[in-house]
């Protein structure tokens, strides 16, 4: 790679790694094991929640609350969101707010519509046809296949 890719590069995977750490890092989480990992048909509300395991959305998931809320989400394991299955945001939530910590791989399937920030720390994958409102950030690999990327 020609300059200055290799030290925008390295920047780049360094304020990654650094924002993984702080979110990570949060301590007294408002939610723990909520739905013990399927949060699927939930509403969630700002606030800090934690899994010890795999979070699975196998349906549509709504994150609800105002313009300035902030979502944290530490997930220990994977992030697996099924085919069509949607993240909508509602009362003026923002998806620039919605932090995703996950220290396995995150997969959307075909598709699936995701809203926030993904911080992976193994890797994350987007079947053909999956879209995100957010950002998607790994220490690895990001796989996109025919996806639409908006960010926020």
């Amino acid at each position: 790679m020609a300059a200055p890719t290799p030290i925008n590069m390295t920047t780049a995977v360094n304020n990654m790694v650094t924002a993984y750490n702080d979110a990570a890092g949060r301590a007294l989480p408002d939610y723990s094991e909520l739905g013990t990992g399927n949060i699927g048909g939930k509403t969630l509300v700002a606030g800090l929640y934690k899994w010890s395991s795999n979070v699975t959305l196998p349906t549509n998931v709504v994150i609800s609350g105002g313009a300035n809320d902030v979502w944290i989400f530490q997930i220990a394991g994977n992030l697996i969101q099924s085919s069509a299955v949607k993240i909508t945001l509602s009362g003026g939530a923002q998806a620039k707010n919605i932090f995703w910590q996950v220290a396995g791989q995150a997969t959307f399937g075909t598709t699936s519509h995701f809203e926030g920030i993904i911080l992976s720390k193994t890797g994350i994958t987007f079947q053909t046809g999956a879209s995100i409102n957010g950002r998607a950030l790994a220490q690895s690999a990001v796989i996109l296949d025919g996806n639409s990327v908006t960010t926020p």
